[in-house]
């Protein structure tokens, strides 16, 4: 049965590091490290996005976090399970301050509105054909008010509620979102956890522009999703599935 450890894990703020994901992987490899240990990065250097892009953020302004998990009772099967768990726990936080309008854009970004709010990256420590652990990495636009011009549609939480907030315990915050969500990985809680990740899908049931990574655009209805993840979307007449990095939104 997966299991997840419910005490409380701790968080320890680094002042500048190259990745929070680096460095969470060298102390996964080099220490048994407790499951939901979390680093907050103050200045970070060289942030990944998902699929090579690189995230940007001012230094001290935003949540720049990795969470190493241990999928215990999971299988390397069920990877976007987890991967569902640690977007609706990031939902559930951004929700509690930003509103309605907060939505997950699959698969792993965090909108409000039209907007990016936020965005996580997965990645997994696979040892032999065990998964050992899943390293959690969440950039979350807390405080910055300006953004550089080559960021399409950014905002913050501040941006959104006109407050400012106090980083540190955001991220406290936003580490114990992601560990309750956690915690509840069951088989039995799968098809729920399917659920509310769909209801809050954005876009979901709309009519939207889609770019495919060979430059065609085309329009489909987002109508859910697979286990393994693939978008299911109507394109015409029919339904065809797709996989991460095949299309991207017109926003």
């Amino acid at each position: 049965m997966p299991h997840f450890s419910t005490s409380k894990p701790s968080l320890t703020i680094l002042q500048k590091v190259d990745s929070t994901n680096n460095y969470a992987m060298a102390c996964i490899n080099d220490r048994d490290v407790p499951n939901g240990t979390a680093w907050l990065a103050l200045h970070q250097t060289s942030g990944k996005g998902q699929r090579g892009h690189k995230w940007q953020s001012k230094p001290g302004e935003n949540i720049i976090m990795s969470l190493a998990l241990k999928p215990r009772g999971l299988f390397l099967s069920n990877q976007f399970m987890l991967s569902m768990a640690v977007a609706l726990g990031s939902y559930d936080f951004v929700k509690k301050y930003a509103g309605k309008n907060t939505a997950i854009k699959w698969s792993n970004d965090i909108y409000i509105g039209d907007k990016k709010a936020g965005g996580i990256l997965i990645e997994n420590v696979i040892r032999g054909n065990k998964w050992i652990y899943a390293v959690a990495g969440i950039g979350l636009n807390l405080n910055q008010e300006n953004f550089l011009p080559a960021l399409p549609n950014p905002v913050s939480l501040s941006q959104v509620t006109g407050k400012k907030y106090d980083l540190i315990k955001m991220a406290e915050e936003l580490q114990e979102y992601i560990m309750d969500r956690c915690a509840h990985l069951r088989p039995a809680a799968y098809e729920q956890l399917m659920h509310e990740y769909v209801s809050r899908l954005y876009h979901l049931g709309i009519k939207q522009q889609f770019l495919t990574k060979e430059g065609m655009v085309f329009e489909a209805v987002i109508k859910g999703i697979e286990r393994d993840g693939k978008l299911i979307l109507e394109k015409g007449e029919r339904l065809i599935n797709v996989n991460f990095g095949e299309i991207s939104f017109i926003i």
